[in-house]
């Protein structure tokens, strides 16, 4: 397992008994989290925490608040900025754990020496988009469903001064748009994947990812340009291990392309010693 290392505005103080405590720059807030089946190392801490995602027998849940929290602040990530907040379904708008991925991603732009397309699918708030761009030699489409999503990423754009850089925002159902993209004709040089399990595009479609990723797949490698670098899947909600998306990349992609796979799950490391797991990713790299 990879672990964020590099972080300073954001810290996995604790978690244990179903829930995560977290410090995102001066706010301490309390997030379930499925995966933390043991007990609390430091029960104590609990106690700072600004506020508390509460889920709801009826579905859903509510933040109870301890102190008044900003409607939105800034954090850190090395040079990369992000608006953080807390959203009605328990989410601040940011994966600290893909700061592993943010690395790799920009390494990889680095050492090809050359200008990048990338294919940003289901790309949320724009952390990759950010992490790609802050590179300098790389253009990014970024496609998400929701409309309040890509509002966030060209903030967080902005706040980086990318909002000028090789960059266009796609409102659209990943699959309806990806087809128009290879009817048209148009490559990329890699893409990234970031499935949610279920979700619905912008006209109603319905995603259901042990339906639908295998056929996003192939229309992905048709879209692979003659020079491609690398196809990425991130997993963290459906519950299966990266071997899995390893498996969908060596018989969707790999077969009629040079190249590697490498695939291994992420987390965060608590300052109560334990690593918390948070997701997983499989890589087709070229060469």
């Amino acid at each position: 397992m990879q672990a964020a290392k590099h972080w300073k505005d954001y810290s996995l103080i604790d978690c244990g008994d179903g829930e995560k405590l977290e410090r995102w720059g001066d706010c301490v807030l309390i997030r379930p989290d499925p995966q933390a089946l043991w007990p609390r190392a430091k029960p104590e801490l609990w106690e700072r925490a600004d506020a508390h995602y509460v889920r709801s027998r009826e579905g859903g849940g509510a933040w109870h608040k301890r102190t008044e929290l900003p409607g939105e602040w800034e954090i850190r990530y090395r040079d990369l900025r992000f608006f953080v907040r807390p959203t009605d379904f328990k989410h601040t708008g940011l994966f600290p754990e893909q700061a592993v991925n943010w690395d790799w991603l920009r390494s990889i732009i680095k050492k090809s020496n050359r200008e990048i397309s990338i294919l940003n699918l289901f790309a949320y708030t724009g952390a990759a988009t950010v992490a790609a761009l802050a590179e300098g030699s790389a253009s990014v489409c970024h496609v998400d469903a929701a409309k309040g999503m890509v509002r966030w990423a060209e903030r967080n754009l902005s706040l980086n001064g990318l909002r000028d850089r090789g960059i266009r925002f796609i409102t659209d159902d990943v699959l309806a748009f990806t087809e128009r993209e290879e009817r048209r004709g148009r490559r990329y040089d890699a893409i990234i994947i970031d499935p949610p399990a279920f979700g619905r595009g912008s006209q109603g479609e319905t995603w259901k990812l042990e339906r639908d990723l295998p056929a996003l797949l192939s229309i992905c490698n048709a879209l692979l340009s003659e020079r491609p670098l690398f196809v990425q899947i991130n997993g963290y909600a459906a519950g299966y291990s990266d071997r899995v998306y390893a498996n969908l990349l060596q018989t969707l992609i790999a077969p009629s392309r040079k190249g590697h796979i490498e695939s291994d799950a992420i987390g965060l490391a608590s300052e109560s010693g334990l690593v918390l797991p948070c997701g997983v990713y499989a890589r087709w790299i070229a060469g």
